[in-house]
């Protein structure tokens, strides 16, 4: 795994989208072009040495500035606030480069794209990429309200391809229904949106083994990351210490403690920003982010929230 990357941008424009959500422009301070990258894809931003949040990247690809968009939500963990209340044009940001686990497939001969709410983000330049690439493809767009819902005029351009639902016109939506008038019950489907969204997505593709789907989770598994049964574990660090990993403590944590510093952000498994190579032992994956691929191979690991089915792991860090 390589090493994450940083650079310093500037914050080119700050503008409302839509109740609650405001988009920045990030460019490079030397006005080159930003590294590139693809649909899905997010960013880390650094506010402070122990505030790290990810946003999705929601411009065109090809682009040589980013967007990124931010719903204000006043009971979270204080990134939204911080960049509603304190960041503004002409303001320096320091972030990550791209990372990508909510990659789009333009070889699928057919996509639905679904959106919940602030998910409309990552899949705004995935509905770009289609459409430059001529496929078939479809998007729904779920919200509560219409001065809610961010991006509408931007998607207008892609006419009926767009299907726009509003609670407060239509009542809270059937997504099966939905999903079967869109004809997912044979396409690959990219979803992003609250737990509640995601579930029902999630039912309706087992329930239609048709259905190839990917998600893009922004909360942890319900089921919680600790389990009855944990049993304390070693980690190796690259320089060989032996460190102890409690049955109701995280690696990271545990690292933590002994000294070894390492990124994080979110801590329940859902933002990638702590991933870590597995150089030996087996891991007990825990996380939303890494696929049934990387699961298998144990290669990587989110040591916030995963552990050992063994009794050591070796890590490099």
């Amino acid at each position: 795994m390589s090493a994450q990357q940083f650079v310093t941008v500037t914050v080119e424009e700050v503008t409302t989208e839509a109740a609650g959500v405001v988009s920045l422009v990030l460019a490079a301070r030397d006005g080159r072009a930003l590294p590139p990258w693809t649909p899905g894809a997010h960013i880390d931003v650094v506010l402070s040495r122990d505030l790290i949040r990810q946003y999705s990247l929601s411009s065109a690809p090809d682009e040589a500035r980013w967007r990124i968009a931010v719903l204000r939500e006043p009971g979270g963990r204080g990134g939204s606030v911080h960049l509603h209340d304190r960041v503004r044009a002409g303001d320096t940001l320091l972030v990550s480069t791209p990372r990508n686990t909510f990659p789009l497939d333009l070889g699928a001969d057919r996509c639905v794209l679904v959106a919940g709410g602030i998910g409309i983000t990552p899949l705004l330049p995935m509905a770009a990429a289609l459409d430059a690439a001529g496929k078939d493809w479809t998007l729904l767009y779920l919200g509560r309200a219409a001065a809610s819902m961010a991006f509408t005029a931007e998607l207008a351009r892609y006419g009926d391809r767009v299907r726009l639902h509003r609670d407060d016109e239509s009542g809270v939506a059937d997504v099966t229904a939905e999903l079967d008038k869109l004809g997912a019950a044979d396409a690959d489907v990219y979803a992003c949106g609250p737990p509640g969204l995601l579930t029902a997505v999630e039912d309706y593709a087992r329930a239609r083994p048709g259905t190839k789907l990917t998600v893009e989770h922004f909360t942890a598994d319900p089921g919680g990351a600790r389990r009855e049964g944990d049993r304390p574990f070693t980690v190796r660090t690259r320089d060989g210490r032996e460190i102890t990993v409690g049955a109701r403590q995280s690696i990271l944590d545990a690292l933590s403690q002994a000294g070894v510093r390492t990124l994080s952000s979110c801590r329940e498994g859902v933002c990638g920003t702590c991933e870590t190579a597995v150089l030996g032992g087996e891991p007990d994956h825990r996380d939303r982010v890494l696929g049934e691929e990387e699961r298998a191979a144990g290669e990587t690991m989110m040591i916030c929230v995963s552990r050992c089915l063994g009794e050591r792991l070796i890590l490099d860090v």
